[in-house]
């Protein structure tokens, strides 16, 4: 009989995970188990992927605000610090800012606008216009920025987080300056001890600032090594953390490669079925109201087996349906396709009838599924099962 279905992607209900417990067995066995009860089988090449925060839970990776500030301390000595191009968070980026308050006397934060790197808004382009402000050239500081466009609050948050950072750097006991500009140099004409918050551009940023004589580190140098036991990530430090308490945050996991490969060995040896692991995090995809681009984390997965690299070599099916044999329909057409399938080049790039098929890595693919499907909130499915994503139009 044949297969009337492609990709399918199951959220898998597991336990709560708590520190020092064994995550690849609890991942087997939620896998399997779920296979059990809703009747499917484990096939090869399914995908088990694994939100990074089970994993960095299971780790006990986490730090507080004041091991954050014990390590800004250590770096810079105190002073006047400018912390640039934060993300506008009260997850990701909050706790992390009242560590960094903590670890200064005076902080200038420097914010992008309208929009930070991940798309959250401050302004609009319109209130930009109105206003006949050129945000690539204009600096303000918070004086100005009031007096032009008053409280701005986040549409999906209800925050105002020029406040609400403001507020929360002066709680710690620290002096603030709030400017808006969206050239990292800017902030030298204020202090030369910068932490750059920015997540995908941070090595232009530092790299900009280093140059120009400033003493810099990015969120990816901070709490990369452990500060009086905390946890930390030897790649990422702070990037890809999340609030775990009002003083404490959850890092991105450290190394995970013998998680992923001890759980795929255990369901080739419960199954005898060859499945490809993952660890992932935030997706990347664009919010079309919001625009918010959604990946906060440093990467999509950090961690993966071998089979899940490089990117996907398809043909688009409407593009030979369309032009190569427009002229068949029904069963001839669909072995004709069928065949240019089966022999269609090992390496795709740059040829007519791949046009349009999504030129992404495997990995920032299926992570962006998983991250969907796993959602971020009360679903208790932390661990994803795809089944058939390498299928294609052949596959029964």
């Amino acid at each position: 009989m044949s297969r009337n279905v492609g990709t399918v992607s199951r959220g898998i209900r597991c336990p709560i995970i708590r520190k020092g417990d064994d995550l690849a067995e609890i991942v087997v066995s939620s896998v399997l188990t779920a296979a059990s009860t809703d009747n499917f089988e484990i096939r090869d090449r399914d995908v088990i992927a694994v939100t990074e925060s089970i994993v960095a839970r299971s780790q006990g990776n986490y730090a507080s605000v004041a091991d954050i500030a014990e390590d800004v301390r250590r770096k810079f000595n105190g002073g006047t610090i400018g912390v640039i191009f934060p993300i506008l968070s009260r997850n990701r980026f909050a706790i992390c800012l009242k560590g960094m308050a903590m670890g200064a006397d005076k902080i200038i934060l420097m914010l992008s606008y309208p929009r930070d790197e991940v798309g959250n808004q401050l302004l609009t382009e319109d209130q930009l216009d109105d206003a006949g402000i050129d945000s690539y050239s204009k600096v303000m500081d918070e004086a100005e920025y009031r007096a032009k466009f008053g409280r701005n609050i986040h549409p999906f948050t209800g925050v105002d987080y020029v406040e609400y950072y403001r507020d929360l750097i002066r709680d710690c006991g620290c002096e603030v300056e709030v400017i808006f500009a969206n050239h990292a140099r800017e902030i030298l004409k204020y202090t030369n001890k910068v932490i750059n918050c920015d997540i995908h551009t941070r090595k232009r940023t530092k790299r900009v600032l280093s140059e120009m004589g400033a003493v810099v580190y990015s969120m990816d140098d901070i709490l990369n090594k452990p500060v009086n036991g905390s946890g930390y990530n030897a790649d990422f430090g702070l990037l890809g953390s999340n609030k775990a308490t009002e003083n404490t945050v959850k890092l991105f996991p450290n190394d995970a490669t013998e998680l992923i490969n001890t759980i795929q060995k255990e369901v080739l040896n419960k199954t005898g079925k060859h499945v490809e692991v993952m660890v992932y995090g935030d997706g990347a995809f664009k919010d079309p109201v919001g625009k918010i681009w959604e990946l906060a984390d440093p990467v999509v997965s950090p961690y993966s087996t071998d089979g899940l690299k490089g990117t996907p070599n398809e043909l688009k099916l409407k593009y030979l349906a369309d032009n190569d044999f427009a002229g068949l329909s029904g069963d001839a057409l669909k072995a004709a396709i069928s065949n240019r399938i089966r022999e269609k080049d090992n390496n795709l790039v740059g040829k007519m009838e791949s046009e349009g098929t999504t030129p992404r890595q495997l990995t920032d693919l299926i992570g962006s599924l998983c991250d969907l499907t796993s959602g971020s909130g009360d679903k208790g499915t932390p661990v994803v099962l795809v089944q058939g994503y390498f299928d294609n139009y052949t596959n029964d």
